[in-house]
């Protein structure tokens, strides 16, 4: 199976912009993009030349497919799935972006980024209406909950993640369990819902170029 293997702190520097692809280091003082927020190269620090349209578009897209930490590949099917879609394209992107399963795990706050998200999925510590779900990429439905498998609750990595989990951060499309480590889809997700640095209308524009 495909994955990235760039440096994380590098993409983040690269869009002058902190994705928070590293979980928990990137809001310590050792966070790359806090000691060298300048764009990556042999030169060192050097100023950021003025974008074109195309690529301030470029960089919306870049900065979306980052921090949902996806391949370019991907992140297209996805475009073109929602550009057919009934609705408005930049909102039904979202809605297939943040329904992925590896997604709502993160939202959970089960875990510090989409990355490691991905591992708990792939390891097949996460149900879906009591079923063992290990593909990330799952898109979930209204209607479903999504679990931590039971022999999984007193584990040392989710004993200490329940302690971190605060229900009023959780997006309200998602009802949060904290107790049980799980959560129920109660509506799709909207831009009203999703704090998401990122101008849709730009990456529409790119992909219909």
């Amino acid at each position: 199976m495909a994955r990235k293997i760039d440096p994380k702190c590098a993409r983040c520097r690269r869009e002058g912009e902190k994705l928070f692809l590293k979980g928990e280091r990137c809001y310590t003082p050792k966070c790359a993009f806090t000691r060298r927020s300048y764009v990556p190269g042999q030169h060192g620090p050097t100023a950021r030349r003025r974008q074109s349209e195309f690529g301030l578009q470029l960089q919306e897209k870049q900065k979306a497919r980052h921090e949902y930490d996806i391949l370019e590949g991907q992140f297209r099917l996805y475009f073109e799935k929602a550009q057919k879609s009934a609705g408005v394209t930049g909102e039904q992107l979202l809605q297939l972006l943040e329904t992925r399963l590896d997604n709502v795990i993160y939202r959970m706050q089960l875990a510090k980024s989409r990355r490691l998200a991905r591992q708990l999925v792939g390891h097949g510590h996460i149900l879906v209406n009591g079923s063992r779900v290990s593909v990330p990429s799952f898109s979930v439905k209204v209607g479903d909950e999504i679990s931590v498998l039971e022999s999984m609750h007193d584990s040392a990595y989710f004993s200490e993640a329940k302690k971190g989990v605060q229900a009023k951060l959780v997006p309200q499309w998602l009802e949060l369990t904290p107790a049980s480590m799980s959560a129920k889809v109660i509506a799709l997700p909207t831009t009203k819902d999703v704090e998401l640095n990122v101008a849709l209308p730009q990456i529409i524009e790119f992909y219909s170029r």
